[in-house]
Formats: C-alpha cells, structure tokens, sequence
C-alpha cells in the first residue's frame, strides 16, 4: 500500500509514521504503533473492549502461519471497507486503536522492568 495512500486516508486523524515490517508496514503515532498494513489491507489494534465492534462489522483478525505451521492470530483487526470512504469514523477508531495500543505498552513496560537490587553499603569503623 502506498504511504501517501495512508497519510492521506489519516489525515482527518492526525499525522502518521509508516515503517516497513516483514512483509507489510507499521503505522504508528507518536511512536506507537497502532495498525499494520498486510497486502493492501489496514488492520487496527483491538482489545477486549474494542474487539467487539469490530465482530459488528464482520470484521476478521489478521492471521499468519508461522514457520512451525502453527497458525498465529493477532490483535489487528481488518479496518471496515465503509472506512475508506469515511474519514471521521476511521479517525475515532483510529484513536481508540492508539488508546489500545498505548495501554498495551505501558503494561508491557511494567511487566519487563526489572527488580531493583538493594545494596548495602559496608561502612568500616576506624580504629581509635
């Protein structure tokens, strides 16, 4: 997909970052990545809360295989087809996607920040 395509079609949401990845591309906002472009499709970011939503509009998630055969599913959904025509709508779920994400990091950076060690200092007494 082309990325004037993309800046283009979020412009009512605001400004995006397209990064190259595997086989498609990432678009972030403000460093966070919120949705993938696989082929000539968008998929946005979804939790539990937003997921729904997506199911309404029979919306699928974006799948892969991996190299073991294992079938992997993600929490990228397909952007509704109504949404390429409709500017306004993408940008509030566009936010909501960035909502999910940003949650999502943050939960991940406390789940990898390491235990800090407590060192005790020696103190030597001088001899009198």
């Amino acid at each position: 997909m082309d990325a004037e395509f993309i800046h283009e079609l979020f412009g009512e949401f605001g400004t995006v970052q397209i990064k190259r990845m595997f086989s498609g591309q990432g678009i972030y906002a403000n460093g966070v990545i919120f949705a993938i472009v696989s082929g000539d499709l968008i998929y946005l970011k979804t939790d539990d809360a937003t997921r729904a939503a997506f199911e309404a509009e029979a919306s699928k998630p974006l799948t892969f295989t991996k190299k073991n055969g294992q079938r992997m599913v993600t929490s990228y959904w397909r952007l509704p087809e109504r949404f390429y025509d409709d500017p306004s709508e993408l940008a509030q779920w566009a936010r909501a996607a960035v909502g999910v994400a940003r949650t999502k990091a943050a939960k991940k950076k406390v789940a990898k920040k390491p235990a800090r060690k407590k060192t005790v200092k020696k103190v030597r007494k001088k001899k009198a």
